[in-house]
């Protein structure tokens, strides 16, 4: 694997070592040693030794996750984001980072002002008459004010801290170089630090992009408008740009600060059915969805209505896969263990040869035998992709990220039911929405509706053949015909041949050294003990030795590295 010379992918030499540094302290060196990083550390290395000593008395994930929250926005927005990536990183350590801490210092409001007034050309007060000094919140990339628009309506303003894209630009140009390293010298990690690095990059984008968290709103709002009992808030455009965001504020209580006795049984319950029935639709009607709905994004608001906050994270399910999931749902259901197979290996694009692996049919069968001739009134969702999941992480087959998103949401909903009122049978009241997607794969309609389009493409197909075939004929007799063959991982076998006839080379050479060095010997005692021919047999020896032991130590060396 070719890795860009460091001096391209780092810009910033300070923040190189003061990242370095950081990872020193909490017992990552052994890391930094392997991967040839110790000589942007300098001396720093030995000062912090002592505390690297004590730091590895705890376990790596939960050091990883101290050494992002030292290094600040990026690195702790990197662990948010992998903590609903467990099949780009180890279980383990997606639960540690769900501990990463957001709360940080809030910018001077001197400082937000200046921000405002560079995104409002024409002046902030033309937007807002009144915007209060004291943040509602403060997260590592934005923080949240209070503010009161023109015309009296009450909003809050979320804006990026000023200069967090520079920050953002640097960190991910030494987190680039970083993965490449750690996949270089760590093969074995059962994931691809890289591919980490670019999903954290594309989320990371639309993140920083704040009209993106805009138009979710909006459109999940369009999608509640006639529901009574669920809430977006508004989002005013005028207020609006990449770097400033402005909604309604909502009055109410959030699920997170939600103490005994604030919520009657019956309001608990009421608030579990609405909150279950919105998710699944988004999930499963519509098709995209809020991916968090964590209590710290749900509000109560008067009327026991549920109001959504925090649009930043959403995920996008197309027909195809909808299908998909429609597929699992029945295959699992029949204990159908081929069709269950065929939706994880079309869902994460592995080697269709895996459907014939005995121990994927095995583990996909243990899978599959807890839901077998289960009812739709008795199959808990959350439990069946959860555990479809695990599956593929067991196999490193990489699922799509918003697959991994719908999961999120889906199983975050069910745990904030079973919290807020353990009694509410969640599985019964999204049957329908579980009974209409299975219908729109597998009903008397979508079976028609198949049929249908598959008649066409045969008829297409037959129609289109005479002249498909027409020219390839054309081809064969015009000596026009080729076929491109693609060598994959050509590399690694150019690589294996050189090193085996570097091997071979140095091998013969010992030979030659170890004959003539016997051989000199050997007429050094016919000689009757010449002193000279003796010596340059001892020496021979002695370079042949060392030609064998320096081999030995390069290949020792090659072989741990790969």
């Amino acid at each position: 694997m070719a890795i860009e010379p460091i001096h391209r992918t780092f810009r910033g030499a300070r923040r190189i070592e003061a990242i370095l540094r950081v990872l020193v302290r909490y017992g990552f060196d052994d890391f930094i040693h392997e991967s040839g990083l110790s000589k942007w550390l300098g001396k720093a290395e030995k000062d912090d030794a002592e505390r690297a000593a004590a730091a590895r008395t705890s376990p790596r994930a939960v050091r990883l996750r101290q050494a992002l929250e030292e290094l600040g926005p990026t690195f702790i927005k990197l662990g948010q984001i992998l903590s609903t990536r467990a099949d780009l990183v180890p279980r383990e350590w997606a639960e540690e980072f769900k501990r990463l801490q957001d709360d940080c210092p809030q910018v001077p409001f001197e400082e937000i002002r200046r921000h405002l007034e560079e995104q409002f050309p024409n002046g902030v007060d033309e937007v807002f008459v009144s915007i209060e000094p004291e943040a509602i919140a403060a997260a590592s990339i934005a923080q949240v004010h209070a503010a009161v628009l023109r015309d009296g309506t009450e909003v809050v303003i979320k804006a990026l801290r000023p200069g967090i894209r520079q920050v953002i630009e640097t960190d991910m140009d030494v987190l680039s170089g970083l993965a490449q390293l750690v996949e270089h010298f760590f093969s074995e990690l059962g994931y691809s630090p890289t591919q980490v690095v670019k999903e954290f990059s594309r989320e990371l984008q639309r993140e920083v992009d704040l009209t993106n968290e805009g138009r979710s709103t909006e459109r999940l709002r369009d999608y509640f408008q006639d529901d009574p009992h669920i809430v977006f808030p508004r989002v005013f455009w005028q207020g609006t740009t990449r770097d400033v965001l402005t909604l309604e504020r909502m009055h109410g209580l959030l699920l997170s600060r939600l103490t005994d006795g604030q919520l009657t049984a019956e309001q608990r319950r009421h608030i579990v059915a609405h909150g279950a029935a919105a998710v699944f639709r988004q999930c499963l009607e519509f098709g995209f969805f809020h991916a968090d709905p964590h209590p710290g994004n749900l509000m109560v608001l008067e009327g026991d209505r549920i109001c959504f906050l925090d649009c930043g994270m959403t995920g996008h399910l197309d027909r195809r896969t909808s299908e998909q999931l429609a597929d699992l749902i029945a295959g699992a259901v029949a204990g159908d263990v081929d069709r269950v197979i065929k939706v994880a290996i079309a869902l994460s694009g592995a080697d269709p040869g895996l459907a014939n692996d005995r121990n994927f049919r095995s583990d996909t069968w243990a899978f599959i035998r807890p839901f077998q001739s289960a009812t739709l009134d008795q199959l808990n969702p959350a439990q069946l992709l959860d555990e479809f999941f695990d599956l593929l992480r067991r196999y490193r087959m990489k699922c799509p990220a918003d697959v991994v998103f719908l999961i999120k949401a889906i199983t975050t909903i069910h745990a904030v039911g079973e919290s807020l009122d353990p009694s509410f049978d969640i599985v019964r009241h999204v049957k329908p929405y579980i009974e209409e997607l299975v219908s729109r794969r597998w009903g008397l309609s979508a079976l028609r509706k198949r049929f249908a389009k598959s008649l066409m493409k045969y008829a297409e197909f037959a129609e289109e053949l005479p002249a498909e075939a027409q020219t390839l004929l054309a081809k064969i007799r015009g000596n026009r015909l080729s076929i491109n063959l693609e060598h994959q991982r050509l590399d690694r076998l150019t690589g294996a041949l050189e090193h085996a006839s570097r091997n071979v080379a140095w091998a013969l050479i010992v030979s030659a050294l170890v004959v003539g060095s016997s051989i000199l010997i050997l007429a050094d005692q016919m000689a009757g003990g010449s002193t000279l021919l003796r010596t340059l047999g001892i020496v021979g020896f002695f370079l042949g030795a060392a030609i064998t032991l320096t081999m030995v130590v390069r290949n020792l060396r090659l072989w741990r590295r790969e």
